[in-house]
């Protein structure tokens, strides 16, 4: 049981690649009740530094002062991607209870699928579920309660009562109108945009194709990918909300 220091108003989503989180922080991004801050902690990692609102940051460090900075002036609402590993993030234990840390998964077969066909050269950390397990145990530590995880799968079946129960387990607001938004490709998506055509085409919560599963069964290299996470993934799956 960690201690619990002063909360801030930071709603943060984790997420491997290829969970559909983008797809969500564009219905934080319609309600319009929140800074919206899109995968600051990877993309520092990735391009060395990162805009957070009106800040520029060049390291971990960097970006969670920034989110405390914006967080003082009004809430925040970031998600982030598990391809790289944060240390500097699971070292701050105060960040890790102070925020409101939520999880988004998804069946990692079809994640992999997903995330394999825009990166042929996918090596087995980060495909991430590993590494998000670790930040949901983390915070798990810090706060002495499990997270609220949600499962994609639900937020595409059933995304009114998926999004109301998740708003309802974090203590914000419901607002349907959210649950629609006009299709295009956002300026904060530019510098990673093949990651988000997608949802770029996209004006809710919809399934796109599938079929990527029986794929990754059939390769050798990512079935192994698949058994490594797979356990990852059940542990949250287990404790996801149930709308």
């Amino acid at each position: 049981m960690g201690h619990n220091p002063e909360r801030i108003p930071v709603l943060a989503m984790w997420s491997a690649p290829r969970c559909r989180s983008t797809a969500f922080a564009r219905m934080m991004t319609e309600r319009g009740d929140r800074v919206v801050v899109h995968e600051p902690f990877s993309q520092v990692v990735d391009f060395g530094e990162v805009e957070v609102a009106d800040r520029v940051a060049h390291s971990e460090q960097d970006v969670l002062a920034a989110l405390r900075a914006i967080a003082a002036q009004q809430p925040v609402f970031f998600k982030d991607t598990t391809d790289f590993h944060y240390p500097a993030l699971l070292a701050d234990e105060a960040f890790l209870s102070a925020a409101t840390h939520t999880f988004i998964i998804r069946d990692p077969a079809e994640a992999i699928a997903s995330h394999h066909a825009l990166n042929p050269v996918l090596g087995r950390d980060e495909i991430g579920f590993a590494r998000l397990y670790e930040i949901f145990t983390a915070v798990e530590a810090a706060t002495g309660t499990a997270p609220v995880v949600i499962d994609s799968d639900d937020l595409l079946d059933r995304p009114a009562e998926t999004v109301r129960a998740y708003c309802s387990a974090v203590g914000i607001p419901f607002l349907p109108e959210a649950l629609s938004w006009q299709p295009g490709m956002r300026s904060e998506w530019q510098s990673t945009s093949k990651w988000h055509k997608s949802t770029s085409e996209t004006a809710g919560f919809t399934r796109g194709r599938s079929g990527g599963a029986e794929a990754v069964a059939a390769d050798p290299v990512l079935r192994a990918y698949r058994d490594y996470h797979q356990p990852y993934y059940e542990k949250l799956r287990a404790v996801a909300l149930q709308p």
